[in-house]
Parts: C-alpha cells; sequence; structure tokens
C-alpha cells in the first residue's frame, strides 16, 4: 500500500508539473521578458549576475567590498576609493538599465501591437545587446578596478567571506 501511494504521489507530481506550462502567469508582466525584480535591479545598477566573470575570478567588486569593509579592515583610503568606484558604476549602470528597460518595453509593444517585422526585430534585437554590453562592461570594468585597491590578504580574505576559499585561490590583480 506504501508502495502504491509512493507512485500514485510520483505521478501526481509529475502530472501538476506538466499542468502548470513554464511561462504561465508571465503574460501578465507589463514587459513580457522581465520580471519585477529585475526591472527594479536595472533601475537601481544592481549587477544581477552580470559580472559572474570577474567576481569568480578574483576581481571583487564595489559593492561587496564596501559590505565587507570592516571584516576586510579597509583603510579609510581604500574605503573612500572604493565607495568613489561604487558610486561611478551606478552613475553609468542607471541609466543603461533604463535604456534597457525601454528597449525591452519597445520590443514587447512591437509585439503586443502585431507591428513586428523581421526588419524591425533585428533593429530592436541590436539595440538591446548593445545596451546589455554596455551595461556588463560597466560593471565587469569597477570589478577590475576595485581588486587593484585590496592587497592580497585583502582578496584572501574576501574570497573566504564570500565563501569562495575552498575553490580556485584568488589573485591580487594590479
Amino acid at each position: 500500500m506504501i508502495r502504491f501511494s509512493l507512485i500514485a504521489g510520483l505521478f501526481l507530481s509529475a502530472g501538476a508539473a506538466v499542468a502548470q506550462p513554464p511561462y504561465a502567469g508571465m503574460q501578465t508582466r507589463p514587459i513580457k521578458a522581465l520580471s519585477e525584480q529585475q526591472v527594479a535591479d536595472l533601475g537601481a545598477g544592481r549587477g544581477m549576475g552580470l559580472a559572474l566573470a570577474a567576481e569568480l575570478n578574483g576581481y571583487p567588486g564595489p559593492s561587496h567590498v564596501l559590505e565587507l569593509a570592516d571584516k576586510l579592515d579597509l583603510t579609510a583610503d581604500q574605503r573612500a576609493s572604493v565607495q568613489r568606484l561604487f558610486d561611478s558604476m551606478k552613475m553609468e549602470a542607471v541609466p543603461l538599465g533604463s535604456k534597457l528597460i525601454e528597449q525591452e518595453a519597445e520590443l514587447d509593444r512591437q509585439f503586443a501591437d502585431r507591428i513586428v517585422t523581421p526588419e524591425s526585430l533585428k533593429a530592436s534585437t541590436a539595440a538591446l545587446a548593445t545596451t546589455q554590453g554596455a551595461l556588463r562592461e560597466a560593471h565587469l570594468k569597477y570589478h577590475l578596478s576595485t581588486a587593484a585597491l585590496l592587497t592580497p590578504v585583502q582578496m584572501r580574505r574576501y574570497a573566504d567571506l564570500r565563501g569562495y576559499g575552498g575553490g580556485k585561490r584568488m589573485h591580487h590583480h594590479h
């Protein structure tokens, strides 16, 4: 009886998963390709994983370094320098994030209004790709600049604090 219940439960679970299509509910989003969280993150200039190539290869970002400033024993000069980098990153990322939101909304509108053409699709996706690339570069370059401000000891401590200590050794980059 237990085996039957277990098997029946598995079939019911599988059926429930099939009954709920992966995009169900997303059709009500104002911009179909972006969740509310993504819109908020883009509008606030947050990284959204765009700098993982840097972060996970030993180039800390200014935001996380500032969060860990006390544990990293940043000097006053380091803290001020990282804060300047963070502020500059935000000044660059926020307008790019807003532009990306606008471009996604325009692409969405073209499909919703059924006016999209192969030419407008090509132009829209090319513009989106350019903006996404610029946004990613904006985040990555500030990781590069932040790493140059930290000592080897701070870099290792950062890696440990972020949970990367057991993996590839983080190097000091100048």
